[in-house]
């Protein structure tokens, strides 16, 4: 595949090691046909060890056919998290590095998860688009203060921070969006 095709959560080849794409900066030059260079920021599989490739927009890499499998959060052990496949039950161990930032928004029975999977292992984890959780602190309304819609600070059950409408109050369930980590509504 092309890198100008490669998205986060990849996993592809390079010098024989197996990574998973985590981040991806694209820079373009300024000048008259300038070729585009992506920064990839990896972790090698299953050993988690960061590495930074930088190639060009064309150049082709070799991306690893990966299985995933619909989970659901189950518990956490120790610093590793548990997945429960949603079809037979088999337990996915993920450890807290390879969760990383989506470990705010992990929430028990908690379903909509993908379980990467190479070889047997597990890899990587995708999350649902959106997730429901509960504002645990925010400040109050300010009542008249203006017409336009401020966003305030909250703090959620998972730690996780995120900027909401005014009107939102501690105790409401809200959607986060996991792509932007950003208020998409309030939940049902």
């Amino acid at each position: 595949m092309k890198a100008y095709d490669v998205k986060k959560g990849n996993v592809i080849e390079h010098n024989g090691t197996v990574y998973q794409v985590r981040d991806i900066e694209r820079s373009s030059p300024q000048g008259r046909g300038g070729n585009v260079k992506f920064r990839f920021t990896m972790y090698s599989v299953p050993a988690g060890v960061k590495f930074d490739l930088s190639v060009g927009g064309d150049d082709e890499l070799k991306e690893v056919e990966l299985s995933r499998r619909q989970a659901t959060y189950s518990y956490k052990d120790g610093d590793a998290f548990v997945f429960l496949d949603d079809e037979d039950y088999t337990p996915y161990t993920l450890d807290a590095d390879v969760v990383g930032d989506a470990a705010g928004y992990i929430i028990a029975d908690l379903s909509g998860f993908y379980v990467q999977i190479i070889d047997d292992l597990p890899v990587g984890l995708q999350l649902p688009a959106n997730v429901s959780l509960e504002v645990v602190e925010t400040p109050p309304e300010l009542k008249g203060g203006t017409a336009t819609k401020r966003p305030k600070p909250a703090k959620l059950e998972t730690g996780l921070e995120i900027m909401v409408p005014e009107y939102i109050g501690t105790g409401e369930r809200v959607l986060v969006n996991t792509a932007t980590g950003e208020f998409a509504g309030r939940a049902d």
